[in-house]
């Protein structure tokens, strides 16, 4: 059953257990102060001088040294193995906005799973940080201002149409759908770009210099 354990009036960073470098978790706390360690994201977290207030998942990945270092009361083990671990923290927090890092690059079957996470929390304003890019599930609409000629992708988690301003290939009309159609390497073409989805299935993706814009669109 999903519960609320933490609950924050400002954004929340998740830490997973992927590669994530010491400024990429600075830069995500500048911005998301209150910290949760996704299981063996805690001894990421631990690793760049930061201890989670809170550490979630099924634990088989948090070490030893990490447990010991962190208060027992702060360790918060969902045992069901039928989701994975960034998917039992991120229900489990309510918070205006989420920062997960330490979810992409090192293995592949992850980062889609980080992305499925999304589509299956649309009620969630969740923004996935890797190295290059920063990708979020879109809401029914969006507003963003994003300077122009920067490359924006979309990826539908299942069958949607949506409509577009500010885009250099309109998306009106079109049929998307993860088998068939996607709009990977669209490009922005004014400044002030508007989107609207028929439903919460379209993953935007944009390069990371564009989060604090991400983060204004999802949050306005």
């Amino acid at each position: 059953m999903d519960r609320t354990i933490l609950q924050a009036d400002c954004g929340v960073t998740l830490v997973g257990g992927g590669e994530v470098t010491a400024a990429a978790l600075d830069a995500a706390l500048a911005r998301a102060p209150r910290l949760v360690g996704v299981d063996g994201g805690a001894d990421r977290a631990l690793a760049a001088g930061h201890v989670p207030e809170l550490t979630i998942g099924d634990l088989d990945s948090l070490s030893a040294a990490g447990r010991a270092a962190l208060e027992p009361a702060r360790i918060v083990r969902i045992a069901e193995q039928d989701t994975t671990d960034f998917d039992k923290a991120l229900r489990s927090v309510s918070a205006p906005f989420v920062l997960a890092v330490g979810f992409t690059g090192a293995r592949i079957d992850h980062m889609l799973g980080a992305f499925n996470v999304l589509a299956r929390h649309p009620d969630r304003r969740c923004v996935v940080v890797g190295d290059r890019d920063v990708c979020f599930l879109a809401p029914p609409t969006l507003a963003l201002d994003l300077a122009p000629g920067m490359r924006m992708s979309l990826f539908p988690m299942g069958p949607v149409r949506g409509r577009s301003e500010g885009l250099h290939w309109p998306i009106d009309g079109i049929d998307f759908a993860p088998d068939t159609v996607t709009g990977l390497s669209n490009r922005v073409s004014a400044r002030g770009v508007r989107l609207s989805f028929s439903a919460p299935r379209m993953l935007v993706l944009l390069p990371v210099r564009a989060l604090d814009a991400a983060l204004a669109g999802l949050t306005r």
